[in-house]
This record gives C-alpha cells, sequence and structure tokens, in this order.
C-alpha cells in the first residue's frame, strides 16, 4: 500500500505572470518522473468548484478555501498538486501553509508593466477603464510574498530554467517536505 503523501506547489503571482505555463511545465517533469500530478488552475476553477464567487477580498478567501481542500485531499493520497493561483493576500497563503502538510509557495515574480504586455486577453486594460473591479495589480493589491519557498522570474529566465530551479529545490529538500506530512 502506497503512503507516500504529495506536495502542494502553490505557484502564486499577478495574471499574466507565467504561473499556469511554468506550473503545467513542472508537472509534466514531475509525471515522467513517476508521480502522480494534478494541476488546479485558478481559472478553471472558478468555472467549477468556485463557480459564483467573486472578487472581493472575501470572496477570494472562499476561493482560495475551497482550492486548499481539495489539494489537501489530492495531496494526502499521494497526488503531487500544483496550484496556479493568484493568492493575493499573505493571511491566504499562511493559512494555507498552516492547513497544508508539505505545501511549498512558489512566488511568480514578474513586473506588472510586462504581465500587462503579455495581458491577450485585455483585462489589464478593461481593469484600467474601470471596468473590472477588484483586479489584482489594478485596483487590488498583490501583497508581494516575504519568505517564498522559492521564487521565480519570468520575464528573466526561461520556463525551461525556471522549471529547473523548481526542481532542484524539491530534490535538495525532500526530507524538509516529509517533516511536514503527519
Amino acid at each position: 500500500m502506497d503512503t507516500q503523501h504529495g506536495s502542494v506547489l502553490w505557484f502564486i503571482g499577478l495574471s499574466g505572470a507565467g504561473k499556469t505555463t511554468t506550473a503545467r511545465f513542472v508537472a509534466s517533469k514531475l509525471r515522467e518522473q513517476g508521480r502522480r500530478v494534478e494541476l488546479l488552475d485558478g481559472d478553471e476553477l472558478r468555472e467549477t468548484i468556485c463557480k459564483g464567487l467573486g472578487f472581493s477580498k472575501e470572496e477570494r478567501f472562499e476561493n482560495m478555501k475551497r482550492i486548499a481542500y481539495v489539494s489537501k485531499l489530492l495531496a494526502r493520497n499521494g497526488v503531487d498538486v500544483l496550484v496556479s493561483a493568484i493568492t493575493p493576500y499573505h493571511e491566504m497563503r499562511e493559512i494555507a501553509r498552516s492547513e497544508i502538510p508539505g505545501f511549498v509557495e512558489i512566488y511568480v515574480k514578474c513586473s506588472l508593466g510586462e504581465c500587462e504586455r503579455r495581458d491577450v486577453k485585455g483585462l489589464y486594460a478593461k481593469a484600467r477603464r474601470g471596468e473590472l473591479k477588484h483586479f489584482t495589480g489594478v485596483s487590488d493589491p498583490f501583497e508581494e510574498p516575504v519568505h517564498p519557498d522559492i521564487t521565480i522570474c519570468t520575464s528573466s529566465f526561461s520556463v525551461q530554467d525556471n522549471c529547473e530551479a523548481i526542481l532542484s529545490w524539491l530534490d535538495n529538500n525532500k526530507a524538509l517536505l516529509m517533516k511536514a506530512v503527519p
């Protein structure tokens, strides 16, 4: 019987920073290693288990709690979970860290200007015109993490380089992650 506990790699950052792109790449590399992996994308989750939630601070907390719950269930069943969700508030991330064994906070750092340049959906422009309320980085804050487990920069490094940094961190911190599992 497999009693291995999965890790939860929580990718945070502004819209357009490269959270999902990086998480997909890391997920493929973990699968190549024979790991059981699930990617939980914030945009997709808002269409399913978080449907109907808006973007007020309270609704964002509820969104995060639902994602954390599903992540915890999957991880305790041996699945490595990669979460790609903006998660703009320190308090949100601390709640997730305290509730999820094997939680790894990955800050996907990218300047606001670069995120706006990458924005193919035009969300930043809509937010700047006041058409979107509670848009992180424009009309709502993004509290930059103080001590993330991993920081990657998607404007300076390739997705392959960032993936290597994440996989290297995971290899070097296996003992730490195992201690976090009850």
